[in-house]
């Protein structure tokens, strides 16, 4: 299941740079993952330093 993005996020782009199929893109106010792209690795919740990436 694809993870999303909830409104912890602080925009801080750490998820973004370790995405590796670059599914993840600015949007307004805060970060969001293409569910279509996302292969559910986890990368970006690891790299979050605020838990906002969540499966689901």
């Amino acid at each position: 299941m694809a993870y999303t993005i909830t409104d912890k996020c602080i925009s801080c782009g750490a998820c973004e740079a370790e995405c590796p199929v670059s599914a993840i893109s600015a949007g307004d106010g805060k970060y969001v993952i293409d569910a279509d792209a996302c292969i559910s690795c986890g990368a970006c919740a690891s790299a979050c330093p605020v838990e906002a990436p969540v499966e689901g």
